[in-house]
């Protein structure tokens, strides 16, 4: 039974910062490739970045290269995504995924608004 819980998600103004976490269970989590995506209304959901087993690996869409990072703590179970900059193009429901399965998080609501 894989479990994904996404959290940190929220209202912020353009130019804020938000870190999202996703706690995991259910697999040998260290073993595993996660990434995040996401979704806006009306559009497909995306990659946004990912990040392989050890952490030594991250990869991220262009459009966050420069103000995301992706980490994670293998002991603590979670994968992270921190926000920099962000801008109302980011509102999105952003999903955790483990790469290679195909179980989602219930994702967590992102909302860059002044």
């Amino acid at each position: 039974q894989v479990q994904l819980v996404e959290s940190g998600g929220g209202l912020v103004q353009p130019g804020g910062s938000l870190r999202l976490s996703c706690s995991a269970s259910g697999f040998t989590f260290s073993s595993y490739s996660m990434s995040w995506y996401r979704q806006a209304p009306g559009k497909e959901r995306e990659l946004v970045a990912a990040i392989s087993s050890a952490g030594g690996v991250t990869t991220y869409a262009d459009s966050v290269k420069a103000r995301f990072t992706i980490s994670r703590d293998n002991v603590k179970r979670t994968v992270y995504l921190q926000m920099n900059s962000l801008k109302p193009e980011d509102t999105a429901v952003y999903y955790c995924k483990v790469r290679l399965m195909t179980y989602w998080g219930q994702g967590t609501q992102v909302t860059v608004s002044s």
